[in-house]
């Protein structure tokens, strides 16, 4: 890591440091070698939801095994700081679930157990494993510093009666054909598009695909951060464009970190949202699922010089190992069961996404619309975010200047080339 990279993440750390401390009883790794303690990920509507979903599968493992595991389900706008400090400080939980975009930046750290030949096959083999999910786990050239859990995509959904009310009979293809239907949508106290404005990681998310459309890149071949070329500029403005110009998204959006969005679609406040396996969040708010359409997420009409059919991250959730574990073999245990045909099946199915084992992902259950959008977006129109160690710096740094500059459009601040620029020159310089 550079010295200013080593910088920020000390500042990550301090920050995270009292949560590590007092997190309770998800935070300190097992002695016993009946005990684990996992950190899951948010994956549905409430982090009370997941605990219901998980525990059940929770107690079946420790019927197997008898190993008894306490899990804590940590917000994303926490993870990243807590997952740093406890790499850190070697206190914290045995298993944890991290965002496939983090894998190479948490494994620079040296507090992850690589899933060398000998630890994969201990999991259930490498074989198994759908080879873009694993290409997803790690830093190229090294073993995997995780293993895939669920496989996602980003999709555009979109309120089938608010687009029949206002003439619109397809989904859009394009980001102006979005931002024309948006301009409709927008009346009676309803919007067109929903956005998580607040959320450094989903604004990174769609700053990756909107780069990637402009012909752009946020790493160069070394590593090196690229942050403010033109193509960054055009692409992180188009982006915020749909508060500041557009006007299809409501300025409280600027605020959004928490899922708030999900909420807004499902309770009829936007008529369109682009998120990751969104289905079964929509489901657990009284949203049927025939009141929305899933469609891919759209591209430029007329993409410039270089400009790539990218509409996606290979977006998804590894689950990792702490060195600092005790019960190390547990540990492996417990990931060879969440990798399971069955708990893969069982997961993915109620959260929408898909398994990460080839023999799950035939499953019958992954045939609904939603998750043949997802699979198609996966295999032909889906990128993978840099796999290096300043990955999720990069996160942090372009995904809050991105916070700065919706926060500049809510409170009616323009929002130009030059002030974009301006933001991504400083992240970049943050990086150095």
């Amino acid at each position: 890591m550079s010295r200013r990279h080593l910088g920020i993440f000390t500042a990550a750390v301090l920050a995270a440091a009292s949560l590590t401390a007092c997190g309770g009883s998800g935070d300190d790794s097992a002695a016993s070698p009946k005990t684990l303690t996992y950190w899951a990920s948010n994956q549905g509507a409430s982090l009370e939801a997941d605990k219901t979903t998980l525990q059940p599968e929770l107690d079946k493992f420790e019927k197997q095994t008898g190993i008894k595991v306490t899990v804590e389900v940590v917000p994303w706008s926490d993870l990243l700081n807590r997952l740093l400090a406890a790499a850190a400080s070697g206190k914290g939980p045995d298993v944890v679930n991290i965002g496939n975009t983090w894998s190479a930046s948490l494994q620079a750290t040296g507090a992850l157990v690589e899933f060398d030949d000998a630890a994969l096959q201990a999991v259930g083999g490498k074989d198994r494993i759908v080879p873009a999910a694993l290409a997803a786990a790690g830093a190229p050239g090294k073993p995997p510093a995780a293993v895939p859990l669920y496989s996602m995509a980003y999709s555009l959904y979109y309120n089938k009666k608010s687009f029949a009310d206002a003439g619109i009979t397809a989904p859009p293809t394009t980001w102006e054909q979005l931002a024309e239907y948006g301009k409709k949508l927008s009346t009676g106290g309803k919007w067109g598009l929903a956005i998580e404005g607040a959320n450094p990681s989903e604004n990174a998310h769609h700053a990756f695909t909107f780069s990637q459309q402009y012909g752009g890149e946020w790493f160069d071949s070394a590593g090196k951060p690229t942050f403010d070329t033109p193509q960054n500029v055009s692409a992180i403005k188009r982006y915020i464009d749909f508060m500041a110009a557009d006007k299809i998204t409501n300025p409280s959006n600027a605020e959004y970190a928490q899922n708030q969005s999900v909420s807004d679609f499902a309770n009829g406040k936007a008529a369109m949202l682009l998120w990751q396996s969104a289905g079964s969040n929509l489901k657990t708010q009284n949203m049927p699922a025939d009141a929305y359409g899933v469609a891919p997420v759209p591209f430029l009409a007329s993409p410039p010089a270089g400009g790539k059919k990218v509409n996606s991250m290979v977006a998804g959730i590894n689950m990792a190992v702490f060195k600092h574990t005790k019960n190390k073999d547990g540990a492996l245990s417990f990931v060879k069961f969440m990798t399971s045909d069955e708990e893969q099946t069982i997961l993915n199915k109620t959260y929408g996404s898909l398994p990460a084992v080839k023999t799950a992902a035939s499953d019958p259950a992954f045939s609904a619309t939603e998750q043949k959008t997802i699979q198609e977006t996966l295999v032909t129109t889906a990128a993978p975010l840099p796999q290096v160690p300043d990955e999720s710096t990069f996160e942090t740094l372009v995904g809050t200047a991105m916070k700065e500059l919706f926060a500049d459009a809510a409170s009616g601040k323009p929002v130009t080339e030059e002030s974009v620029k301006a933001k991504l020159t400083d992240a970049q310089q943050k990086m150095r």
